[in-house]
């Protein structure tokens, strides 16, 4: 099992102004609860107790919402970064050490997306030997004509066939000799493709990517009218 997890949540969300001028996307609500709360309660549901969120925009008020993570079911650690943060592989290889004893995957969410993707499913999946990611795909939304990557026999090709939905397990060795700094994951994760390394799935229930100010009210009233296979907590 993939005890642990990172939230990710550094990100300016320049899109979302003027509302992110004073709030962090991740604390964002989606119901009565907002963006990383609703991941933080379904990895609590799974199993999945410890988790790093990473933050460098208004980080200070994401520690102050969130706290130790106790109310949540979960130990939450924080990974800060410097202003305009890391990028998302910068950020996690500087949080790796509080992610994985270098043998052990973990899961990975983006903050600001928004899905009833079942977290179980990361959470009990096994990376096969020499593997070092699994990605969850999504068909392309309405405002992105081009994917991401391909699928073909349950390994993700470099077709732009379908969006990465920011869910994933990924290996620690997918990191190995990167070091720390601004450093993009898009293109770690191209050549791990390249190699054979990447499995994938594709998910076709809910996902949004609460990038805009139109997409975040779209998401609000989808979960309001039901249109999302999740509990409304």
């Amino acid at each position: 099992m993939n005890r642990r997890a990172m939230i990710l949540a550094a990100g300016r969300g320049n899109r979302l102004r003027p509302l992110t001028d004073s709030i962090p996307k991740p604390l964002v609500t989606v119901g009565s609860y907002s963006l990383i709360e609703h991941h933080l309660h379904k990895f609590c549901q799974v199993g999945v107790k410890e988790v790093v969120i990473n933050h460098a925009w208004l980080g200070d008020k994401i520690e102050s919402a969130l706290g130790d993570g106790s109310r949540y079911g979960v130990n939450i650690s924080y990974s800060s970064e410097p202003e305009g943060g890391l990028e998302t592989a910068g950020g996690i290889l500087q949080a790796l050490p509080m992610l994985s004893d270098g043998q052990q995957p973990f899961c990975v969410v983006n903050g600001d997306v928004f899905t009833d993707y079942p977290f179980d499913k990361i959470s009990q999946l096994t990376l096969a030997s020499g593997i070092m990611a699994h990605l969850i795909l999504v068909p392309n939304p309405d405002f992105k004509s081009e994917g991401d990557f391909g699928l073909e026999h349950g390994m993700a090709t470099l077709d732009k066939t379908y969006t990465f939905s920011g869910v994933s397990v990924l290996h620690p060795a997918l990191f190995d000799g990167f070091e720390v700094g601004r450093l993009a994951l898009g293109g770690i994760l191209k050549q791990a493709i390249a190699d054979c390394k990447v499995t994938a799935e594709l998910y076709e229930g809910y996902w949004s990517d609460v990038g805009t100010l139109e997409r975040l009210n779209k998401t609000r009233q989808d979960f309001e009218s039901n249109k999302i296979k999740m509990e409304k907590l």
